[in-house]
């Protein structure tokens, strides 16, 4: 929703193309120490023969967005300019998870190096602490050998990790490096005790794996997540996020405003599958088995193998201007108007194109259910009823929500929760509720941000669905959302399905 950022950076990119040739990078970078406490700043110097006002050193993410190929691939976490032939300089680490990063110099307000890339490490400060004290792995199945690992979870200082086995049962066991392993012996719920040690202390964490005599997912928990710029926008962003994952038993997620490397991160961490662009992703308890590429610019999706069954999970990011809701609300428009309106913002023919780049998988549904997840930055035409009267308005066939229907996809969460007067859903915004301006609206700045449902799970296959809620965590505030608990501005959609 809030992507005056991205078109920002999407400006930046542009007009930091590089022009000339690649020049051999004949430069130096340097950095005081290859390890950085959180908090600190990282101190480097630099020389080359190529001086200029806006040469600059950027920090990445590794893995991430880094110009690897000398080229654009998403931002920088921190940068500053290097204008000199030689000199020092520092960068912030505040804000920055702890994990492995690397130092870019580069030329021009581009990405054509200027020296080799260095390679550093930011370490957490404070004692070891898993993000949730008690979480579940993937499932097993009885005789079959299994594997998972907590390896990535532990933030805090992490020097010298290691895991080590507290409880549990005896086909069960914890490597040094936080490998979960063995073969099981029987069904039903193995709990197995979790012990991490670091230089700093030590940490606990009780972690249970459901065992199966029969199918290995009976069951599965799908979320679909708008990241807010990847989770940035909000202190120890990575950590909130694996804590919510972990809390909530989440299996298969479709993420959007991944900002380059987000899903990268989490599957790190939590040892999952993951496929994605700069902006959409597909992150999965159970492996990736495929994967289609992006879709009019605004979609990807993965087959994921749940063990019998196999799922195809699509992720979308639609087009966020014009809004309907504020054109709506406050343009006191008519329904054509509004259409209309939709049709110019390019979402009308992107979800046409999805639906339509997803016609083989539909066709394959009834034995490989289909998940079509996103932000899709418009209402839902079942929401926009003459029974609940929407800003005095009565039906509204928003055409996101009517081509999916139409293409025989079912809306997960009104299907659990068919009364929109009682259960709204709204995912627009837990934390803006008051609208901060523009979009052509600026005289209306200040009032009630309009809420509305513009992000969902449609389904198609043989799938029940148990139950479905937008959620957030905590209050979230709009006025310091740094120190927010949540960590998106939109709320997340979780549907479980049974598989039939």
């Amino acid at each position: 929703m809030r992507r005056l950022l991205a078109l920002v950076l999407a400006v930046l990119a542009t007009s930091m193309t590089v022009h000339p040739a690649h020049a051999a990078a004949d430069g130096t970078l340097t950095v005081t120490s290859a390890s950085v406490p959180a908090g600190s700043d990282i101190r480097f110097g630099y020389a080359t023969s190529r001086p200029n006002a806006t040469n600059w050193v950027g920090l990445y993410s590794d893995p991430g967005n880094g110009p690897v190929n000398q080229t654009y691939v998403g931002p920088s976490t921190k940068w500053v300019y290097a204008t000199s032939a030689d000199g020092t300089g520092t960068l912030p680490t505040a804000g920055l998870a702890p994990g492995n990063y690397k130092l870019f110099f580069l030329y021009k307000d581009g990405y054509t190096w200027l020296a080799q890339p260095v390679a550093l490490r930011i370490t957490g400060n404070g004692t070891p602490r898993f993000p949730a004290s008690a979480f579940t792995l993937r499932n097993a199945k009885v005789g079959s050998a299994y594997s998972a690992t907590v390896g990535g979870l532990v933030q805090g200082d992490t020097t010298g990790l290691t895991f080590t086995k507290t409880s549990g049962p005896a086909w069960a066991s914890v490597s040094s490096s936080g490998a979960v392993t063995g073969t099981p012996t029987s069904a039903g719920d193995a709990v197995v005790g979790i012990r991490a040690t670091t230089a700093s202390g030590t940490a606990g964490a009780t972690v249970t794996i459901r065992v199966q005599s029969g199918a290995l997912v009976p069951q599965f928990r799908a979320l679909s997540w708008n990241l807010w710029h990847g989770g940035t926008q909000v202190a120890n962003g990575l950590e909130k996020q694996l804590k919510f994952l972990l809390e909530r038993d989440v299996d298969v997620v479709g993420i959007q405003e991944n900002e380059g490397s987000a899903a990268q991160a989490l599957a790190s961490a939590l040892g999952w599958s993951y496929f994605q662009n700069s902006d959409v992703a597909v992150l999965s308890r159970y492996p990736i088995t495929g994967t289609t590429p992006t879709v009019a610019g605004s979609a990807v999706a993965a087959k994921i193998d749940l063990g019998a069954r196999s799922l195809r999970l699509w992720s979308a990011h639609l087009g966020y201007t014009p809004y309907g809701p504020y054109d709506a609300c406050f343009g006191r428009m008519s329904v054509q108007q509004l259409l209309n309106r939709e049709s110019s913002s390019g979402r009308t023919g992107q979800i046409n194109a999805v639906i339509t780049a997803m016609s083989a998988d539909l066709a394959a549904s009834a034995t490989t259910p289909v998940l079509l997840t996103g932000d899709f930055n418009a209402p839902s035409h079942l929401d926009w009823t003459p029974a609940t009267s929407r800003c005095g308005y009565g039906s509204v066939p928003w055409p996101t929500s009517t081509a999916p229907a139409g293409a025989g996809l079912v809306d997960s969460y009104r299907q659990a929760n068919p009364n929109p007067s009682t259960h709204p859903g709204n995912t627009w915004s837990p934390v803006f509720k008051t609208f901060t301006g523009g979009y052509g609206y600026n005289s209306r700045t200040g009032e009630p941000e309009p809420q509305d449902r513009i992000d969902f799970i449609h389904y198609k296959g043989p799938l029940t669905v148990v139950s479905s809620e937008a959620l957030w965590e905590g209050t979230p505030s709009q006025s310091n959302p740094s120190a927010n608990a949540w960590t998106s501005d939109h709320a997340a959609v979780l549907t479980v399905f049974r598989m039939n």
